[in-house]
């Protein structure tokens, strides 16, 4: 007796109703592609292609005549815009450019300001004296200037007389009675003037008349007397040059016409100092041994 084949998967027998609904499968499938519902459909996926999207997606509809609505950019005004807000850059630029000029500027001036006030490490002196004793023979101080490195006179005062005045020299000195009686007391223009100088190199012509004329002595090693300077003195063959023709030879200046001025000389005094300081402190350096420099960066 014989088993009869048990049916597998693989070898399932084909149903005649399968047969017959795939054909009508086949059929409708032709159908459809003879039809246009495929073109519509490449029409919709060429129109998403072309679909537009980004910030103006909404604005760009496309209407059935084929024309596009699309949103003009000068209603947005976004030209506006830019343009305003480039104004607004180039304001906020200027204004902060403006602002840091007037702090500069403000700097600048206070350090003017400052410079005309500064104790500097060289002090010029000059001094103006008035007649007193037999005959206006006798010198008495009248008015006293210094002058910092930067030619800004730092102080100028007047002194009243200790004693009656024979001769106030006024064709040189420039010195009138109503100066002195305006004048500070000479011990008080004494103390303020040797609190300055303490400590300090000293600049001047003839140093030694001016510190006479104060009771106040200075130290040798920081006195710089253009009178007494060699390379000066060659100009008068070795005798003392006078102030004003150390300013007309070496700084091309003309000073004390008529009555003298003590900040006039006094300024005239530190430049001619300026134009030689290199070379006077390097000669007391190797003629002294100095170790000290006195040159101020």
């Amino acid at each position: 007796m014989t088993d009869k084949p048990k049916n597998r998967k693989g070898n399932m027998p084909v149903q005649p109703n399968q047969t017959f609904s795939n054909r009508i499968i086949d059929e409708n499938w032709k159908k459809l592609l003879s039809s246009n519902l495929m073109e519509v459909k490449a029409e919709k996926v060429e129109e998403k292609k072309n679909h537009f999207t980004g910030i103006f997606r909404r604005a760009r509809k496309k209407h059935a005549d084929g024309s596009t609505d699309v949103t003009d950019l000068k209603n947005l005004n976004i030209n506006n815009i830019s343009s305003n807000n480039n104004i607004e850059k180039i304001n906020s630029v200027s204004e902060c450019n403006y602002a840091h000029k007037q702090q500069s500027s403000s700097k600048t001036q206070n350090n003017a300001s400052k410079n005309k006030t500064k104790l500097t490490k060289f002090i010029a002196m000059d001094c103006e004296m008035v007649g007193v004793g037999y005959e206006g023979g006798d010198h008495m101080l009248a008015r006293v200037s210094l002058v910092n490195k930067f030619g800004d006179c730092i102080y100028d005062k007047f002194v009243k007389p200790q004693e009656e005045v024979v001769d106030y020299r006024t064709n040189i000195s420039g010195i009138r009675r109503e100066d002195l009686l305006k004048g500070e007391e000479f011990r008080t223009v004494q103390k303020e003037v040797a609190e300055i100088l303490r400590g300090r190199i000293l600049v001047g012509h003839s140093l030694k008349n001016d510190l006479g004329v104060l009771f106040l002595s200075h130290s040798k090693k920081n006195i710089r007397d253009t009178s007494r300077y060699k390379p000066f003195r060659q100009i008068t063959k070795g005798s003392t040059p006078s102030l004003k023709r150390l300013a007309k030879e070496i700084l091309g200046i003309e000073i004390q016409h008529g009555e003298h001025s003590s900040v006039e000389d006094a300024k005239a005094v530190m430049q001619l100092y300026c134009t030689v300081a290199k070379n006077w402190e390097q000669a007391l350096s190797e003629n002294k041994g100095y170790s000290k420099k006195f040159i101020e960066s």
